[in-house]
C-alpha cells in the first residue's frame, strides 16, 4: 500500500539528477492539477449553459477526452518519485538491507521494461494519428466538435517517457545501494516507521494550528 517515505540527496551524479528531474515532474503534476480545475469550471459552465440558456457547452465530452490523459499520466512520474502508488509491502516492509535493495532493484527493473514497451506503444498509437497533410495534421478527431486527438495522444507517450528517466535513476540507486551495502540511497522514496510518520503528521497539524 502507499504510504509516508522520503528521499534522500547528497551530493552524488544521482542525487543531482534526481533534483533536476523533480523540477520536470512538479511542473507536469502542475499541469495536471491545472487540468482538474479546467475541467471543474468547464463542468460549472456546461451546467449553468444548460440550466439558464438550454445551451449546454459545445463539445463538453471532447474537451474531458482531450484532458484526461493530462489528468491520468502527467504526474505519474512525480508521485514514482514521493513513493506514492500503491503497493503491496507485507513482505518487503519486513526487508532490510541488501534484501530489501535486491527486491526493489528487481521490481524496479520489471517495471522499467514494461514502462518502456509502454512508450513504444503508446508512440506507435500518437504516429498512426498524426499526419501533416491532413487538417490540423489528424487523421482522427472527436465526434462531437471534431478535435484532433494527437495531441491527447501524445501526451502518452511523453508522461511515461519522464517516468522512464526517474525509473532508471532508481534502478541506479538501488544497485549502487546492493554493491555497497548502504541502507539509505538517494533519489529512491525511502519508507518511514510509524512513529516517524505520526511525528510528521502531527507536525503538519501543529503547523495549522499556528497558521
Amino acid at each position: 500500500m502507499a504510504g509516508a517515505s522520503s528521499v534522500l540527496s547528497d551530493d552524488s551524479f544521482i542525487s543531482r539528477a534526481d533534483r533536476t528531474l523533480l523540477r520536470l515532474e512538479r511542473f507536469l503534476a502542475l499541469v495536471s492539477g491545472l487540468a482538474v480545475f479546467g475541467l471543474m469550471l468547464l463542468a460549472v459552465v456546461s451546467v449553468a449553459g444548460r440550466n439558464f440558456f438550454n445551451q449546454p457547452l459545445p463539445g463538453y465530452v471532447d474537451w474531458i477526452e482531450q484532458a484526461m490523459p493530462l489528468i491520468a499520466f502527467m504526474g505519474v512520474s512525480y508521485v514514482k518519485r514521493e513513493g506514492g502508488h500503491i503497493r503491496m509491502d507485507l513482505v518487503i516492509g519486513r526487508l532490510k538491507g541488501r534484501p530489501l535493495m535486491a527486491v526493489e532493484f528487481v521490481t524496479t527493473f520489471l517495471v522499467l521494461v514494461f514502462m518502456v514497451l509502454m512508450v513504444w506503444g503508446t508512440w506507435a498509437h500518437f504516429a498512426r494519428s498524426f499526419d501533416f497533410g491532413a487538417p490540423m495534421w489528424s487523421r482522427d478527431s472527436s465526434m462531437d466538435i471534431s478535435l484532433p486527438l494527437w495531441p491527447a495522444k501524445l501526451l502518452a507517450p511523453v508522461a511515461f517517457s519522464v517516468l522512464v528517466v526517474r525509473l532508471f535513476l532508481q534502478l541506479l540507486s538501488y544497485g549502487r545501494a546492493l554493491v555497497t551495502g548502504e541502507t539509505n540511497p538517494p533519489g529512491v522514496p525511502l519508507p518511514l516507521d510509524i512513529a516517524t510518520q505520526a511525528q510528521l503528521e502531527a507536525g503538519h497539524v501543529v503547523g495549522r494550528d499556528e497558521d
